[in-house]
């Protein structure tokens, strides 16, 4: 059974009756009746050559409280467009597509761009953003939940568990962020484990008392891909287009609503994905997703005010370094006392490999401390483009119909 501890500011629903799972999703579907729900699936047309997401399919054709499925579809060719309609056509559900690449949505981002509101990298922030714009132009739906699609371990246990705590109007929450564990044949989560919470601690102890950090430090996975929130929160939150999404998120929550909407709710018993490669090239792999992240939280700590010097970020790049050491010890013996493979070699060279990520992170953040812009909120978008959400909802039927006729 898992625990039931509390710790922090923020929330945490615990996942101590995994046999609940029929009546928590018959008491979601009485609340989605008047709340009803949205599911965001960002998704590579690459993910269609796995299993992943066949087996995601499935699960979700027995889910009945989720109103519209939204698949955001990234790096997708209009060949490709009939396999992934041909494997969503199974869902029960209204199913949207969002092809980024299509013409009429390469043409709103064309006038996005002529208005100062550049949206030029494409990647996961992006493809929730738009289908977020989409959700809201939709006008249906009052709660967007999110996953990714490479997820090897999904039940539909995970998205139950993810909308309850926001389609719920008793408990007052407005966004829900997913945990789990990750292990395998031995710990999985390096970047999690071995870089973000060390560097969150880091922080702390070299920033002093931070409500934002502390904040950050009160979720179990920081970055967990799994979220939900209401409709309003989406309208009005910026996103980065980096591998930062997930830190960048919670700013704009923490910023917009404060620890008190918030919660973290278990989804599942364990949890895999596709990982990524532990490479030294700084344009893939772990290093730009350590990178990208550390900008992410450099900048989210500079926009609460603290100053971010260069002494300041050296003295966090010795601190992250002590504190990453003792979370190899750590790991070390929680995988020892459950008989789990361990490399601390590996372990320790990838606490060396996300240590120059900071110190790339940190160089960039002293030269350009506003680094890349953020995604605007659609709060912003539809001010400056007045009826532009439903510019979006006729571009995204647009592009359906070319794709369809192709």
């Amino acid at each position: 059974m898992a625990d039931f501890y509390q710790a922090g500011s923020v929330a945490t629903l615990h996942r101590l009756d995994p046999g609940n799972l029929h009546a928590l999703e018959e008491e979601i579907e009485a609340h989605a009746r008047r709340h009803p729900i949205a599911l965001v699936l960002p998704c590579l047309f690459s993910e269609f050559s796995r299993p992943a997401i066949r087996h995601i399919i499935e699960e979700l054709r027995h889910v009945r409280y989720i109103d519209t499925v939204v698949v955001s579809l990234g790096r997708t060719s209009p060949s490709d467009l009939p396999v992934a309609r041909r494997a969503f056509a199974r869902l029960p559900q209204r199913v949207s597509f969002v092809w980024n690449d299509g013409p009429a949505l390469q043409a709103l981002y064309a006038r996005l761009r002529e208005h100062g509101l550049p949206v030029e990298q494409d990647g996961k922030g992006r493809s929730c953003w738009i289908a977020y714009g989409y959700v809201l132009a939709d006008g249906r739906c009052e709660v967007i939940a999110c996953h990714d699609c490479d997820i090897t371990t999904y039940s539909r246990e995970l998205v139950a568990r993810l909308c309850y705590p926001v389609v719920n109007p008793h408990l007052g929450f407005d966004f829900a962020k997913g945990y789990y564990a990750r292990v395998g044949y031995g710990l999985n989560g390096r970047v999690t484990r071995l870089f973000v919470t060390p560097l969150v601690r880091a922080l702390q102890r070299v920033a002093g008392d931070v409500p934002f950090l502390s904040f950050l430090d009160g979720f179990r996975y920081i970055l967990s891909g799994e979220f939900a929130m209401r409709s309003d929160l989406a309208r009005i939150n910026r996103l980065p287009s980096t591998w930062g999404l997930e830190i960048g998120a919670l700013a704009e929550v923490f910023r917009n609503r404060g620890a008190r909407r918030v919660c973290q709710t278990e989804l599942c018993a364990n949890y895999d994905h596709k990982h990524q490669v532990a490479s030294a090239d700084p344009e893939t792999g772990l290093l730009r997703m350590c990178v990208d992240v550390a900008g992410a939280l450099l900048r989210a700590v500079a926009a609460e005010g603290v100053v971010l010097s260069d002494s300041l970020l050296r003295t966090l790049s010795l601190t992250y370094a002590r504190r990453a050491e003792d979370a190899v010890d750590c790991y070390a013996a929680d995988a020892a006392i459950n008989s789990l493979a361990f490399d601390r070699h590996a372990e320790e060279q990838l606490t060396a490999l996300f240590g120059r990520g900071l110190a790339m992170a940190a160089e960039r953040h002293l030269a350009d401390p506003t680094g890349s812009a953020l995604i605007p909120s659609w709060e912003r978008v539809a001010s400056a483009i007045p009826g532009f959400l439903d510019q979006l909802r006729d571009a995204v039927h647009e592009d359906s119909l070319a794709a369809a006729a192709a």
